[in-house]
């Protein structure tokens, strides 16, 4: 078989890192992975001593403070000509692009690994301004806004907290020709009208009600259209388009305005990734892949139609669990049911840990929805679950309990004494219980209880708080 000297040309022209080693970015993201962040839960004080040990290729400083004083860091790197701004973590907890940025920080500071010249064109064509984490003091709690109750992504006009006034500030003093708003979505967020969560959402932000493509916006749609291209590769299906309706006081839309060109990036969610790791590389190779696009201007060629072909997200259309076509016994008749489940965090250890609470959310008929386990109920009768009467002595005893002989007798729950709160969410086929506690023992809205799902006498599949057990 033939190959053409135009197709080697293209293949070194577009990948010419690749060519060169022979690797490309998925294969060595793992070297670079900053292996100090290992969950997505951390704070300030976590990422501090990272952010002052960059190498003398970063400039580092405290650009100013959070509203109760904790810093807010600038880290640039590069001398080109074109102004890249980046902004992580404006909700507190919406971490997923700040741990990719950790690792962006890593790559850009190796060498002989290849990628060499991709290295060197990022230095010579860009300057790259980073804040890793805008609000502080909304990481410190793990929550969405500052501590003056304010969504910073809302006081881009009144610009009254502190937060917001840097970041206007750092917008206008670098005069940045692109900018990348960093953020996390409900991982319950579908691509379209597919089966598959929306794992990484982008949006060009518009800049007035009537959706003007304007110069500034079309570059940023432009560049989006190569982005998804890339992580189609990754996650194929998985990729979707934030809603764009005009927001006239948020910092994508303003920043758009401002004239400087934002693409948003938003991080759902992936099945078998609570702690969101492999999003992260996502970030990192979508991020790191578009710095090199914005170098050379390849984004320019890029039709519009590319980003308008990304599907719409659709918002609350999946669920961690759903129980389809259950027979359920309620006021004494049967019905026909879907069970839909989700799951909350509910905060311990300073925030910087959680359990998962779950509860039926929804429950009906269920046929538009999704989720990331589901199960064929149909001809089961789904009944909830008892508590088994003796009380146990610790966690040893309970460990020993032969469960599938339980929930053949009814039983989804045991007391077991000298429990902590966060123990009775400890992960098992098990709901354990302090002595005396009681379990939800109805099926319905907001109730947690322990499924049993039988045929006739047989016990198929378990549900405690969310987990399914096959028997």
């Amino acid at each position: 078989m033939r190959i053409s000297f135009f197709f080697l040309w293209f293949i070194v022209l577009i990948f010419p890192a690749c060519a060169q080693s022979g690797q490309n970015l998925e294969q060595i993201y793992e070297r670079y992975k900053e292996t100090a962040i290992r969950q997505r839960r951390f704070k300030i004080s976590d990422i501090e001593p990272l952010i002052k040990k960059l190498g003398p290729s970063f400039q580092v400083k405290q650009a100013g403070a959070s509203v109760e004083g904790r810093p807010i860091y600038r880290v640039t790197t590069g001398s080109g000509p074109v102004k890249v701004l980046l902004w992580s973590q404006m909700h507190g907890d919406e971490s997923t692009a700040t741990m990719a940025l950790f690792d962006i920080f890593r790559f850009l500071q190796g060498k002989g690994d290849g990628f060499d010249d991709l290295r060197e064109k990022l230095q010579n064509e860009l300057t790259l301004i980073f804040i890793p984490m805008l609000n502080p003091d909304g990481a410190e709690r793990f929550t969405r806004r500052n501590a003056l109750g304010i969504d910073i992504n809302r006081d881009a006009v009144r610009l009254q907290s502190p937060e917001s006034q840097l970041l206007k500030q750092i917008r206008d003093e670098t005069g940045a020709e692109w900018g990348f708003n960093l953020h996390d979505q409900s991982r319950y967020t579908a691509a379209g009208q597919n089966e598959k969560t929306a794992a990484v959402s982008f949006l060009a932000p518009p800049v007035n009600y009537e959706k003007e493509v304007n110069d500034t916006r079309k570059r940023a749609m432009q560049l989006i259209g190569l982005m998804n291209e890339d992580l189609q590769a990754e996650i194929p299906g998985q990729v979707a388009r934030y809603n764009d309706d005009f927001e006239p006081r948020a910092f994508g839309d303003n920043m758009q305005i401002w004239g400087t060109s934002t693409v948003l990036i938003e991080s759902g969610g992936l099945s078998g990734d609570p702690e969101k790791q492999r999003l992260r590389k996502m970030n990192f190779l979508a991020i790191l892949k578009a710095f090199g696009y914005i170098a050379d201007k390849r984004y320019a060629d890029v039709p519009l139609e590319a980003y308008d072909r990304i599907p719409f997200n659709r918002s609350n259309s999946f669920f961690d669990v759903i129980v389809r076509g259950a027979e359920v016994t309620l006021k004494g008749k049967q019905y026909t049911v879907d069970i839909g489940i989700r799951g909350d965090e509910v905060d311990y250890n300073d925030g910087r840990s959680y359990y998962v609470r779950s509860a039926i959310s929804d429950f009906g008929d269920l046929s538009t929805f999704h989720a990331y386990q589901e199960i064929p109920a149909q001809g089961l009768a789904a009944i909830p679950g008892k508590v088994y009467p003796t009380v146990l002595p610790n966690l040893a005893a309970a460990e020993k309990l032969d469960y599938r002989k339980l929930w053949q007798q009814g039983y989804t729950a045991v007391q077991v004494s000298g429990l902590s709160s966060v123990q009775t969410y400890r992960p098992g086929p098990l709901q354990l219980l302090k002595p005396g506690g009681k379990p939800d023992s109805s099926i319905s809205l907001g109730r947690n209880p322990g499924l049993i799902l039988r045929s006739g006498g047989k016990v198929m599949y378990a549900v405690v708080n969310g987990q399914v057990f096959e028997n």
